[in-house]
């Protein structure tokens, strides 16, 4: 059961880190440091979470990423510039959320720790791009709201029943391996589209440099 309870909070916290890699830290150093989280033994190393240090600084970006992730564009940007943090940071948390374990089990799991972050970010990303091809900013601000209640109630269901949050995850993550690929075909043929348009409006228009 120890490894089922391992292995669930590891897959839970990089999942999380795909979405909102800051708050993830944030939640998790706060309930350390104010022991509203007592840790099992195999978890220990998640202590560090609740540094002050640890907890200002993710508290500091997250408040960066609170705005920039409401503004069209410029959350897609930012997702852009997280692409190698997001499944970094959730292979390091998972990494420790695992503690001792054989170094093989370790290794594996970092894979799929940074796979899953890789799959929850990339399907932030995708939809943010859909999104942003609406005027309106409405569904920006609504997904971003969304996100960071996914991560605070997936943090929760992660620390207080991992091994729940084992198979919540894993569906989870298996769903969002399905529908990836339609999204991303979607935005190709939205930018073949874009490009299209912008070609006809220049052939139309000679005229202009």
């Amino acid at each position: 059961m120890d490894i089922l309870e391992q292995l669930g909070l590891a897959l839970g916290l990089a999942s999380l880190a795909g979405l909102n890699l800051y708050l993830t830290v944030f939640l998790a150093g706060v309930l350390m440091h104010f022991n509203l989280l007592h840790l099992a033994d195999q978890h220990q190393e998640l202590a560090a979470l609740g540094h002050p240090w640890v907890i200002g600084v993710a508290g500091v970006l997250y408040l960066v990423e609170f705005f920039a992730d409401k503004v069209p564009w410029v959350d897609s940007l930012w997702d852009t510039v997280h692409t190698l943090i997001r499944p970094a940071g959730g292979t390091l948390l998972a990494l420790q959320a695992l503690g001792d374990l054989a170094p093989e089990i370790q290794v594996i799991a970092g894979l799929l720790a940074g796979g899953a972050a890789l799959t929850t970010h990339a399907t932030k990303a995708g939809t943010r791009l859909l999104a942003n091809h609406s005027p309106e900013p409405v569904s920006n601000i609504a997904l971003s709201v969304g996100e960071d209640a996914a991560v605070v109630g997936g943090s929760a269901l992660a620390f207080l029943a991992p091994v729940a949050a084992l198979v919540v995850f894993a569906v989870a993550l298996v769903v969002l391996w399905l529908v990836l690929p339609r999204v991303w075909r979607v935005l190709r043929g939205s930018a073949r589209h874009i490009f299209w348009r912008v070609k006809k409006g220049a052939e139309a228009n000679p005229s202009l440099p």
